[in-house]
């Protein structure tokens, strides 16, 4: 069995923590954190520390932290004959101040009290060597049914292409949430149309999925939406949207 240390308490080490603890073929010996608050989350159930020159001996260490503390935490592992893995998309491999390094990244948007099935979350991993890649291989075999080797640069690839999917499309979702609430219609109105639209990209591409009067080229309908916003980051945005739909589609307009 595996014997993995957490660095960090925060919503992604929670989901690791439970995903772990949840599957046969590892067990958390320990989490380290700076918060002593989040800490208690995890104290009836390993053993916990804020003492990052306390950390006990272990086959893997999971850094859950953000991106710029990801090199400091690293370095109190430096000694350490685990594997040192971060769980960031969107940092290299070489930041990791150990030996034996490697990635461990949750290509997921994890929010507190919010569960997730991990089985079904495609793990992305790299490690330094043949022999650390197995032993991430191993961990992520037991958390998900989507493991893939992916190396620094196409994982930072793939982290942009996830800020467009995920982070941008959620702070769209809340524009239509501040139109609805300042027009007193209900933001439940448009769930539906939300989850459509998460669900056709399951089985087509989402260039041959796409609708609306950017889509149509109605110059009418746009510039009626237009004069109803009042919000100068709401008109730049249906306009930068507008004009970038307009441009993929302008071929077939």
């Amino acid at each position: 069995m595996l014997s993995v240390v957490i660095l960090g308490t925060g919503n992604l080490a929670k989901h690791l923590f439970t995903a772990i603890t949840e599957t046969d073929g590892a067990q958390v010996v320990q989490v380290v954190g700076r918060n002593r608050d989040r800490l208690k989350w995890f104290s009836e159930k390993t053993a916990i520390s804020n003492d990052f020159s306390s950390v006990v001996e272990a086959d893997v260490y999971l850094i859950a932290v953000k991106d710029d503390a990801i090199t400091e935490v690293s370095q109190a592992l430096s000694h350490k004959e685990g594997v040192v893995a971060h769980t960031s998309g969107a940092v290299s491999l070489t930041a990791i101040a150990a030996e034996r390094k490697g990635v461990f990244y949750p290509l997921q948007t994890f929010t507190e009290g919010k569960k997730l099935d991990f089985k079904s979350i495609p793990l992305c991993i790299e490690g330094s060597s043949p022999e650390d890649t197995l032993v991430l291989q191993k961990l992520a075999n037991g958390l998900s049914d989507n493991v893939q080797q992916i190396d620094s640069d196409q994982r930072k690839k793939l982290h942009l292409a996830a800020v467009f999917v995920n982070n941008f499309t959620n702070h769209l979702f809340g524009v239509g949430e501040e139109i609805c609430l300042e027009n007193q219609l209900s933001f439940d109105l448009l769930k539906p149309l939300i989850k459509e639209t998460a669900e056709k990209v399951q089985s087509m591409s989402p260039k041959m999925a796409q609708t609306g009067p950017a889509r149509r080229g109605d110059q009418k309908s746009m510039q009626e939406h237009l004069k109803l916003l009042k919000n100068k980051n709401q008109i730049a945005l249906y306009t930068l949207c507008s004009e970038a739909i307009e441009n993929a589609y302008e071929k077939e307009l």
